[in-house]
């Protein structure tokens, strides 16, 4: 801090005061702000970390072309594997809920707006945006009003069939929630589910061999000033077998009290297999072999269950159903179906909330954390940071440092006293 002071000092002295030189041969140079008028600030990249990752997804047939979505700082895109990256949509909304591409067609991108880990910090988002050239133009699509949305499916079969979950407002009671889905790529949509103003679905998933099989994870909560309160009776988990014309509740053997938030995955390797980590009064990692006709509570330990509102995704292993990841304060591995989970990757920055698995070759791990992009060639084990994403550190990340390092110098000027 002491560094950035002195380097802010001297710019201020440069340009307001009038310095006194000499040249060559003696004559005295006048240097003023005029001298150093055309000094512009540009970023020279992250000196420690790169910001709250909110989203991202790669290409399956060019693993080295990335999508990122940053809570705060916009879409950028990687054509070297992470080496390099570029913004692509500084024109719109730098606050991403959720970011999925068109693997059959993989210029196509979809951009959905307003961060969904909903802190009391975030911002808000405009709308569902989508590209057809790789980034370099985007069209606003539609749910203007839909403030966070935070998971787009796009149907393998027929690309011109998306399902856009919206969360919603954060604030305040607002009827654009819930789950849409379009035709026509986009042109018209429709709202095939919705509970009520205060619930918005936080999670969708399909089922990998039909794609008319969907849950949706519906979630009531509220963000106010002076409180927040995740869970309500519209909560709950809901599943359609005919692409959205019909839905029914789906949680027998769920706790009976009031839900919060659940996070969704499907296994790809094992047909029928569904895991639900579902916020209640103690938050459990569920499993289901019937299309989640029926489930049986696997986990509920403190490793998965901490700030569900924060800290809500799951991820399968594509060739592994047993293997489950659950990225939250540190990313959590099982491989045995959720019964137990160890940490893996401990110098990875703290705060997960997104990853990719890479089908072709599972060792293969991308991770975005409030601190950057990680990529492990190991299952997680050890961990390589791309530390070349010019966003914001997290202000947040920054208080927590200056309260720790003020307590400190508190406790040193107490046992000075003391001695």
């Amino acid at each position: 801090m002491l560094k950035i002071f002195s380097f802010v000092l001297l710019i201020i002295l440069i340009n307001t005061l009038i310095i006194y030189s000499e040249d060559a041969t003696g004559n005295k140079v006048i240097i003023d702000s005029h001298t150093f008028g055309r000094l512009n600030a540009r970023s020279i990249g992250p000196a420690v970390m790169g910001g709250r990752i909110s989203t991202l997804d790669v290409v399956l047939k060019n693993p080295r072309i990335i999508y990122v979505g940053a809570a705060s700082g916009g879409v950028w895109k990687s054509v070297t594997g992470g080496i390099t990256f570029e913004p692509i949509f500084d024109k719109h909304t730098q606050s991403i809920g959720s970011l999925t591409i068109d693997q059959s067609s993989p210029d196509t991108v979809w951009v959905g707006t307003g961060e969904t880990w909903v802190r009391n910090s975030v911002s808000v988002g405009t709308g569902l945006y989508k590209t057809t050239d790789g980034g370099k133009n985007w069209k606003l699509m539609g749910l203007e009003d839909s403030e966070r949305i935070s998971r787009i499916l796009i149907n393998p079969k027929n690309s011109d069939i998306v399902y856009v979950a919206c969360m919603g407002h954060l604030w305040n009671a607002n009827r654009n929630r819930g789950v849409y889905k379009t035709k026509d790529s986009g042109r018209t949509w429709k709202k095939i589910f919705y509970i009520n103003e205060n619930t918005g679905c936080a999670d969708l998933a399909m089922d990998p061999q039909n794609p008319d099989i969907i849950y949706a994870a519906m979630w009531e909560f509220r963000r106010r000033p002076y409180s927040f309160y995740s869970g309500g009776p519209g909560s709950g988990l809901f599943k359609t077998a005919d692409g959205g014309k019909n839905w029914k509740r789906i949680q027998k053997n769920f706790p009976p009290e009031n839900l919060g938030r659940i996070a969704l995955a499907t296994a790809t390797s094992r047909t029928g297999l569904v895991y639900a980590l579902v916020e209640s009064k103690r938050t459990t990692l569920y499993r289901s072999e019937s299309f989640g006709e029926n489930w049986i509570p696997v986990n509920s330990s403190r490793s998965i269950g901490g700030r569900p509102f924060y800290f809500s995704l799951i991820l399968v292993d594509p060739t592994d159903p047993s293997r489950i990841y659950k990225p939250g304060y540190k990313l959590y591995v099982s491989s045995n179906g959720g019964r137990t989970f160890m940490p893996r990757g401990r110098s990875v920055h703290a705060d997960l909330h997104a990853m990719w698995i890479n089908p072709k070759n599972p060792l293969n791990l991308i991770l975005g954390t409030d601190g950057g992009i990680y990529v492990s060639h190991d299952r997680g084990n050890t961990w390589r940071i791309l530390n070349n994403l010019p966003l914001s550190v997290n202000i947040y990340r920054l208080q927590e440092r200056r309260n720790l390092l003020w307590s400190f110098y508190s406790a040193h000027k107490r046992a000075q006293k003391i001695l």
